[in-house]
């Protein structure tokens, strides 16, 4: 009977190595480094950014080497710049809203209901914190037409995020849903607008401007409730630039 043989791996090949490889190199860096003998410290191992020790009584322990160390330095630059990037983008939509006469907010917890499913309890309470929620600048309160605009710099965050139906029934529940798409690093979008659900709406950063590729669904309620109100009662909106640039003038 004939043996299936393993493919042969290239000389000095390197494993592809994830997110999940990295919080466990950061976790072996913080700690004792005890060995967990699984497929993350094989590939970390076979990397050249781990190694084995042995003690004088006969413990492994592992240490992160000299590689690793500047791997962790090139993946923490990576996510300080996607940070970055990421909150330059949410300052640019609150500012837009801003612009087009809306109230504006950012880091707001807001509560919010999604459905369970359950015939028994069909919803419940859960807190949705959008990176952008809007309302219209008026008193009336079924004019407020609140929006929530969700901000994507990476592909691996958009598509983590879609799968959580609950979050995005959450931001439903609180108005208007709109996914905001960047760019990556070579100024690709990361995305398409029919990866979005289509009750959602699209925006995508194309150069300097913010272009709407497909409008979002109105939500069947159009105010907001109490708690919501009060939220926003205790938080600052987002200054517009006009309103900075006047400033700067009446304190001339």
């Amino acid at each position: 009977m004939s043996t299936l043989q393993p493919a042969p791996v290239p000389a000095g090949a390197p494993p592809a190595l994830t997110r999940a490889h990295a919080r466990r190199l950061r976790d072996i860096y913080r700690s004792a480094g005890w060995p967990c003998q699984d497929a993350l410290e094989i590939d970390l191992l076979a990397a050249g950014l781990l190694e084995r020790q042995r003690s004088g009584e006969g413990h492994e322990t592992l240490r992160v080497t000299d590689a690793g160390v500047q791997w962790l330095a090139t993946a923490l630059a990576r996510n300080r710049a996607a940070l970055s990037a990421h909150e330059a983008l949410v300052q640019r939509v609150a500012q837009e809203m801003a612009r087009a006469g809306r109230l504006a907010w950012t880091g707001l917890s807001l509560r919010a209901q999604v459905a369970t499913g359950e015939a028994a309890k069909p919803l419940r309470w859960c807190i949705a914190r959008p990176d952008v929620f809007s309302i219209r600048h008026t008193s009336v309160e079924s004019y407020v037409e609140p929006i929530v605009h969700e901000i994507k710099v990476r592909r691996s965050d958009l598509l983590a995020d879609l799968r959580q139906d609950a979050k995005r029934g959450a931001y439903r529940d609180l108005g208007e849903c709109w996914y905001v798409l960047g760019v990556d690093g070579r100024g690709r979008a990361i995305a398409q607008a029919d990866e979005v659900p289509a009750e959602c709406g699209v925006m995508q950063l194309q150069g300097d401007r913010l272009a709407v590729l497909r409008p979002a669904v109105r939500p069947a309620r159009a105010g907001l409730p109490f708690g919501v109100w009060m939220a926003l009662a205790k938080a600052t909106p987002v200054a517009s630039a006009d309103e900075d640039a006047q400033a700067l003038l009446d304190a001339d």
